[in-house]
This record gives C-alpha cells, sequence and structure tokens, in this order.
C-alpha cells in the first residue's frame, strides 16, 4: 500500500508540473512582445515611419510598439534609449545608427540581450539581425543622374549632409560620385552639421558666398533640402542654383512645386516602420523566412519632380493623416 501511494504521490507531482509548465507556456505565447523603433533624429520624416509602426501594431495582436526619437540626434543619445528599452525588457529594437562604426559595440551589446534589426542606416558589421530600408548606394546613383539632368553642360556642386559618417550617407554620397565621375560636374566638398538645422542653413550660405559659381546644391538628408532653398532664397538666387535632394518634408515639396528645387529622391519610411515591425514580430515567433540571405530588406526608392509632385504630396499626406 505504502508503495501505491508512493507512486500515486509522484504522478500527481508529475501531472501538477506538466499543468504548471503548460501554464507558463500558454503565458509566454499570450505575452505581447515589446517592440521598440527609434530613429536617428527628430525630422518630419520619422512622422511617416510613425504610421507605418502604428499600422503593423495594430495588426499585431502580440505585440506592443513603442516610437522613440533622440532629442539631439546623437549616438550618446540614442545609447541612453538603447539601454532604457533594454532595463525595461524590450524584446526588439528597431533603431537607424548616427554613426555605425562607432555604434557596432553598442548594437552587439543589445543584442546580446534582445532581437535587434537596422532601418535607415546600416550597421553591417553589427550582430543586428537585419536592415530593412533604402539601397542608398543605389539612391546616390539616382541623385547622381539628377544632377547630371540639372547641369547638361556640368559644373561645381556642393554636398550637405548631418554626418558623414553614417552609413546611409557615405553610400548616397558614394553613389553621387560613382554616377558623376565621367561627367563634366565637380563636387567641390561634403559640408556636415551635425543635424543643426541653424547650422545646416550657414553651410549652404557660406558656399554660396565662397564659390559664386557654384551651380548645384546637394542635400543628402531630410532637412537639408528646406535648408539649402531657404539659403538659395535668402541670397536671391532662387532658379539659378539648381538643387537635388533626399526626402519629401513639406518645404522641399512646395520647392519643387514653384520650380526652385529641380527634384527629390525619396525613401519609403512608412514601409521602413511597417516593414521592420513586422520582421521583428515574426523573429520573435521564430519565423526568421522573410530575412534574405543577405540580411537587406530594400524598400526601393522614388524620384519626385515638379511633373509629379502634386499627385505625391497628396499621397504622402494621406499617409501622414492630413486631409
Amino acid at each position: 500500500m505504502k508503495s501505491l501511494r508512493l507512486a500515486s504521490s509522484a504522478l500527481a507531482c508529475v501531472l501538477a508540473l506538466g499543468l504548471l509548465s503548460a501554464c507558463s507556456s500558454g503565458r509566454e505565447a499570450s505575452r505581447k512582445r515589446a517592440l521598440a523603433y527609434v530613429t536617428n533624429n527628430a525630422s518630419d520624416f520619422w512622422t511617416i515611419a510613425r504610421k507605418g509602426c502604428e499600422k503593423a501594431d495594430a495588426e499585431l495582436p502580440d505585440a506592443e510598439v513603442e516610437f522613440r526619437i533622440p532629442a539631439d540626434g546623437t549616438a550618446a543619445e540614442q545609447r541612453r534609449i538603447v539601454d532604457d528599452l533594454l532595463a525595461k525588457g524590450t524584446d526588439g529594437i528597431a533603431i537607424s545608427p548616427v554613426d555605425p562604426a562607432n555604434q557596432t559595440q553598442m548594437i552587439n551589446d543589445a543584442a546580446a540581450r534582445a532581437l535587434v534589426v537596422t532601418h535607415d542606416s546600416d550597421a553591417p558589421a553589427s550582430e543586428r539581425a537585419c536592415y530593412v530600408g533604402t539601397d542608398n548606394v543605389a539612391a546616390g546613383r539616382q541623385a547622381g543622374s539628377l544632377i547630371r539632368e540639372a547641369l547638361p553642360a556640368g559644373g561645381k556642386t556642393m554636398v550637405f549632409v548631418g554626418k558623414i559618417d553614417a552609413q546611409n550617407a557615405r553610400e548616397r554620397f558614394q553613389g553621387i560620385q560613382e554616377t558623376l565621375a565621367r561627367s563634366n560636374v565637380e563636387i567641390l566638398d561634403v559640408r556636415t552639421d551635425d543635424t543643426d538645422r541653424v547650422r545646416a542653413k550657414t553651410n549652404v550660405s557660406d558656399t554660396l558666398v565662397r564659390y559664386p559659381d557654384v551651380a548645384c546644391l546637394v542635400g543628402l538628408w531630410s532637412y537639408n533640402g528646406p535648408a539649402i532653398l531657404n539659403a538659395v532664397r535668402d541670397a536671391g538666387r532662387t532658379g539659378r542654383v539648381k538643387i537635388v535632394c533626399f526626402d519629401e518634408e513639406d518645404e522641399t515639396l512646395a520647392g519643387i512645386k514653384e520650380g526652385a528645387i529641380y527634384a527629390t529622391v525619396v525613401q519609403q519610411p512608412y514601409e521602413f516602420g511597417y516593414q521592420a515591425v513586422k520582421v521583428m514580430a515574426a523573429i520573435l515567433r521564430g519565423d526568421r523566412s522573410m530575412i534574405p540571405a543577405d540580411k537587406k530588406i530594400i524598400i526601393p526608392t522614388l524620384v519626385v519632380k515638379q511633373g509629379n509632385v502634386d499627385e505625391f504630396t497628396a499621397r504622402i499626406n494621406r499617409l501622414r493623416g492630413r486631409s
């Protein structure tokens, strides 16, 4: 009888442990994954990416998404945000690194504790699971072709960007250089502004004074387009100096409409947000099938010129939630 009682007790323990394990597994399966999307500055560009994140969040019952914007657009501020997210137990982080070469270790440290993907600007030497965004070399080639169109006889051009060390900036500049290598267009230099909009405009104003024969000004980051446009207007040289830029800030699109900006190469930030969140949620469920062999999910870029700016503006305003 004693032996039977021991056997019954052991069976009860096994069943109880099994029930506890099943309950624990059920709770884990039903737990919402905490995801975060971290930008590299406070540009209006990210307003559209936020809409994509919100759309993905609404479609994912097993995830909650937090959208974080670094106040000063520095690598140090991004580190503080990532540290805070990890301390809260965030499961997946999508980040656009400001300075990939010097943030690789930070990304690797984060990847040891949570899923990390990059977006917009990649850190290919890091342990990130994948990159979601633009092929920035190809986008740079598009910009280079637009510069050649704007300057059929050639001329001098200056390039402006927040940080040339950022992967997206380096690759865009590379694409421009490749396209202009055998042309009559001369690249004078690259001027950086550390994402300071006042300095961005000052850089352009200084260029217009120092190089009165400059024929084209090129902005690699979203706010550079408006900074260039405003400096050119202040100098009274609208229309005489061609402008080629990136992204779709309101002033950029208005400048294209009036003919003050020749063209802009636009990314699809809505897709950055949407796809990055979807990918993180899938990976955390154990599905990595959407990740290509090169670990890059490429969102194609588009060119906006005066002929299609109205149509594009209407579409992008819908994504921004404007009427």
